[in-house]
């Protein structure tokens, strides 16, 4: 008689709302089944089978497509992953489950849970057990720094544009203070080009930080694309309003203008990168 295995076969894999049916070859969210096609199935399960690590393209050739099969591997397998990133909800930009790995392949993202059958236990792949290495979290694949949570740099990001904000609104409603400062140290004509100044960037940079927090806010997928194509203005727009501690140098003094300008200096540059972790921009496969 043969010995009974020591570890039971898995019946199902919960990840988030979704769960994989492995006998019934069913993905369902909320108890819900979702259409899913043989191959996309089969990466995904793929996969799970190790959250956390990369699984090569070759990997996967191996797994779906046996050696005698000819098919256009590359183009099958991206829409295979597309298919699948459609069926999770996911996106290449900013991958909540499946994320790909220029080069090398693609990673399954977050905590997996299996269920045995005949039993009530379950076990979580979040953390592996004593003694082997944990996978190495998620990179940037071209900041090449670990990722932080969404919510951090969303947050993050929204917060400076308030500041910013804060900055026009003050400076129009004490228009009158400005031109009496400026006036005291510069030229008739430079004060009235920087009063002019003031008004025309404040006037363009209200619309703009109500545009950039309310993509934020509401989490627009696309703000990584647009703010690139829009940071030449923000950057110079940031330049100028770098300078505006020293409207201030009278009460805070001239040193502590000269660091406060300085650390504006580098704000633009830090929006970049906030954004750059939060909507990476797209890419192929």
């Amino acid at each position: 008689m043969s010995l009974p295995p020591t570890t039971p076969a898995r019946k199902t894999i919960r990840f988030g709302v979704f769960e994989i049916d492995l006998a019934a070859g069913e993905l369902r969210k909320n108890g819900n089944r979702i259409r899913l096609q043989e191959q996309p199935f089969q990466v995904l399960v793929c996969l799970l089978d190790r959250p956390g690590e990369v699984i090569t393209r070759e990997e996967l050739r191996q797994k779906l497509w046996p050696a005698d099969t000819f098919v256009d591997f590359d183009h099958s397998l991206n829409t295979a992953i597309n298919k699948l990133r459609e069926a999770l909800g996911d996106s290449a930009s900013s991958p909540r489950y499946v994320e790909t790995l220029a080069r090398r392949g693609y990673r399954f993202l977050g905590p997996v849970q299996r269920t045995y059958p005949n039993s009530q236990a379950s076990a979580t792949d979040a953390a592996p057990p004593a003694g082997v290495a944990s996978p190495e979290a998620p990179f940037h694949r071209t900041l090449e720094v670990p990722l932080p949570r969404r919510g951090l740099t969303r947050g993050l990001f929204a917060l400076i544009q308030t500041m910013y904000l804060i900055f026009y609104l003050s400076a129009l409603f004490r228009l009158g203070e400005i031109e009496r400062i400026t006036s005291t140290f510069l030229p008739g004509w430079v004060a009235r080009a920087v009063f002019i100044a003031v008004l025309v960037t404040a006037g363009v940079g209200i619309p703009l930080r109500c545009y950039l927090i309310s993509a934020v806010a509401f989490d627009h997928r696309g703000l990584g694309e647009k703010f690139r194509r829009m940071f030449p203005v923000v950057l110079a727009l940031d330049q100028l309003w770098a300078v505006a501690p020293f409207l201030l140098a009278e009460k805070i003094g001239f040193g502590a203008a000269f660091a406060a300008t300085a650390a504006l200096l580098y704000v633009p540059f830090s929006e970049r990168t906030l954004v750059r972790l939060a909507y990476p921009l797209p890419e192929a496969g």
